[in-house]
């Protein structure tokens, strides 16, 4: 994305020339404990194929997917699938590529990825997610500027329009800075997925660590393009009314334990 922050729109079904990996690095499935979602991560991934998707995480709340079953099948696809998380820091939400279940439970506050990353080292990607919108847990300007060592990559948020765009002060920072900004869907609906998303200059057969060095490297070119008033409405008739009404369903039928 260019410094002006003008979004580059490519049709959904365009596949990626040869030595540009077509990644999105914050999903959301309906494994997640902590939401209540329709699409299972099975299903996401045959949607990711039938795009052209070569790398995909999903960042479940505060946890890591990690079932045998979801990372087989996305092998036999053709996809790598790098286990993440959306941690809750501090308040703050954080998206933290390739760590296990045992490390994620022992990241309580921002300052914590500090000797995470220095123990991992370039095995890991830590982005900034929707970081200057009001809602959820994003960690706005203060914060980001306290903690800008700690993150590798800054995102762009799908959740806007040509008049609501709060990209625009993530953008601004992300160049003040020199980090990379990576376009992602942060798809809780099947709908929302595919629109969004960053091309990765890489190997096709490149490891997570390889990605990191090129993200980092800033061999990347994101790809999003402002909702329609319409897509913006329906997003946030679901965030508000459907999404809700769905948790407390899940709520109530779920057992008491005593």
């Amino acid at each position: 994305m260019s410094a002006s922050g003008n979004p580059l729109s490519i049709p959904d079904n365009t596949f990626p020339s040869p030595g540009w990996l077509k990644v999105d690095f914050h999903l959301h499935t309906s494994e997640d404990p902590l939401d209540c979602l329709d699409h299972s991560a099975l299903e996401l991934l045959q949607r990711a194929h039938a795009l052209g998707f070569h790398a995909l995480a999903i960042t479940l709340h505060d946890h890591v997917l990690s079932d045998p079953a979801v990372f087989a099948a996305a092998r036999k696809l053709g996809i790598l699938l790098i286990p993440a998380a959306e941690l809750r820091l501090d308040g703050a939400d954080v998206v933290v590529l390739n760590l296990s279940a045992e490390e994620a439970s022992k990241l309580k506050h921002l300052r914590d990825l500090e000797a995470f990353r220095q123990r991992r080292g370039r095995s890991v990607l830590v982005i900034a997610p929707h970081p200057f919108f009001v809602m959820g847990g994003s960690i706005g300007k203060k914060r980001l500027i306290e903690y800008i060592d700690l993150f590798d990559a800054i995102e762009i948020s799908h959740f806007y329009t040509h008049c609501f765009n709060r990209n625009r002060p993530a953008i601004q920072l992300a160049k003040r800075f020199q980090k990379p900004l990576l376009a992602t869907s942060d798809a809780h609906r099947m709908e929302g997925f595919g629109d969004h998303y960053t091309l990765v200059q890489a190997p096709a057969d490149a490891p997570p660590e390889v990605i990191f060095d090129a993200i980092r490297a800033g061999y990347v070119r994101p790809v999003s393009a402002p909702l329609t008033i319409a897509q913006f409405a329906r997003n946030l008739w679901w965030i508000f009314v459907e999404h809700e009404m769905n948790k407390r369903r899940r709520r109530l039928t779920q057992p008491t334990s005593f």
